[in-house]
């Protein structure tokens, strides 16, 4: 559940630079996303990993 947390945070921390970049044509904003949507992959990849394995537990 730790790492579902930190997804929710990552998300939130994205929107203000999401904002910037669609509304405001902001292109470092977007460079931010772009890297903020690579850690979210990365995070889901680590829970996916995480869920099988305890799945698989059982």
């Amino acid at each position: 559940m730790e790492k579902f947390e930190k997804v929710k945070e990552l998300i939130a921390s994205i929107e203000a630079d999401a904002d910037k970049f669609y509304n405001k044509a902001n292109g470092a904003a977007g460079t931010r996303v772009r890297k903020g949507m690579q850690d979210l992959k990365i995070l889901a990849t680590e829970i996916r990993k995480e869920i099988t394995e305890k799945k698989n537990i059982k």
